[in-house]
């Protein structure tokens, strides 16, 4: 990678970093800290209020998409982090669980995902895009790791104010990263002839792009249902609570090691759709080690291997998926195409997170991965004969 390409990937994917931090430290403590504001003992409004952030992030990744296809990449993103520190604000001050499903609510009208993605594919050259959309991806996977240390630690000494309030400063300093740090973008793209929403439609939905939506919605399904079982295998093991987030981060660390020393030189060589389909396939084989761990007494030893090749595969997938739809969309319509992918994304979390305490709830944990397990499979048929290959973008006619 060049200079600036190096300057566009690890100041955007710092952008990612501090906004999923601020939103992640959350989860570990809400649903335990909301029962003590007005309106807490409606279990079902709880989880409405943890619901709303994914559900209107749904709802606005393909406007904001298409914004930053006509209006500029930086501007919305400046937008939506400005949406996400106004959503934080409210509910640091909020003293209803209402109050906070209207705080998480406009939190989540900070749809950059697309934008993000959009602006990165936009300033790194094709054989490199996979890299930048590695340190996004590295990203992701360590603030989650992190936030489940962090967050109750903020939590014992403020509550969820002192969540929310962190994470209004974060989401200011990501301001300040977009600004002053990531590269100028590239204005000529907002000269060129907007695409009209019927050749728009054509590009976002071709077959390939529809693969990786359907891929990536099945990825964070998986990944969130999968949550909502494994910390009850960690406690039954014996490992405290409190200590959840020092166990997933050396598996995450040394995944993302497995990562750059497998993804990047296949995908030079050619051999990305080999690695693809096994990366499905090894979080199908985790989901089964978790189901053999739930009906037996789990071992920290093997859950640790199992969360270790969980992230192996997770991300090289949470790499390689967008950059490749960055690479069939063309440069007007990419910010619309990763916003339906984006959305895809989100719908997956909020799928995974509902669906997926459903499942568990009424067929136990068991259930639960068996259920990954066929979804996962789906996905291998699905991708199977998807175009691996580096896209040629042709101009709509």
């Amino acid at each position: 990678m060049t200079a600036l390409e190096r300057r566009s990937a690890f100041s955007l994917a710092s952008i990612y970093a501090l906004r999923m931090l601020g939103l992640f430290m959350v989860l570990p403590v809400f649903s335990l800290e909301a029962q003590h504001y007005h309106g807490g003992d409606n279990e079902v409004a709880i989880g409405f209020a943890i619901g709303m952030y994914g559900l209107v992030q749904a709802c606005l990744q393909i406007p904001f998409g298409l914004a930053a296809d006509r209006y500029g990449r930086k501007r919305v993103i400046v937008l939506g982090l400005l949406c996400l520190a106004l959503g934080s604000v409210i509910a640091a001050m909020a003293e209803s669980v209402q109050g906070l499903a209207i705080g998480r609510g406009i939190q989540g009208g900070g749809a950059i995902s697309a934008a993000v993605s959009a602006l990165l594919a936009d300033q790194t050259r094709t054989a490199v895009r996979t890299k930048g959309m590695a340190l996004i991806g590295a990203s992701i996977g360590l603030m989650f790791a992190l936030s489940l240390g962090i967050g109750p630690v903020l939590n014992l000494w403020g509550g969820l104010p002192l969540i929310f309030w962190s994470t209004f400063v974060l989401s200011l300093a990501g301001i300040g990263v977009i600004l002053y740090w990531t590269p100028a973008e590239d204005h000529t793209l907002l000269k060129t002839a907007p695409l009209t929403w019927s050749q728009t439609r054509a590009l976002v939905f071709s077959p390939d792009l529809l693969k990786l939506d359907y891929g990536v919605f099945i990825l964070y399904g998986v990944q969130l249902a999968t949550w909502m079982a494994l910390p009850a295998l960690l406690i039954q093991a014996g490992i405290e609570k409190s200590s959840h987030g020092w166990f997933y981060l050396p598996a995450v660390l040394l995944s993302f090691v497995v990562m750059g020393g497998t993804l990047f030189p296949m995908e030079r060589k050619g051999h990305l759709k080999p690695l693809f389909l096994s990366s499905i396939f090894l979080v199908f084989l985790v989901q089964f080690g978790f189901l053999y761990e739930s009906t037996h007494t789990p071992e920290v030893w093997v859950l640790e291997i199992l969360v270790f090749l969980f992230f192996c595969g997770f991300n090289i997938l949470e790499a390689s998926q967008p950059s490749l739809a960055s690479k069939i969309a063309p440069p007007q319509a990419r910010g619309a195409a990763l916003g339906v992918y984006n959305t895809l994304q989100s719908l997956g979390i909020f799928a995974g997170g509902a669906v997926g305490g459903w499942v568990a709830k009424s067929y136990s944990s068991s259930g639960l991965f068996l259920t990954c397990s066929v979804l996962l499979l789906s996905w291998v048929v699905v991708s199977w004969r998807m175009n691996y290959a580096h896209h040629t973008q042709v101009s709509p006619r």
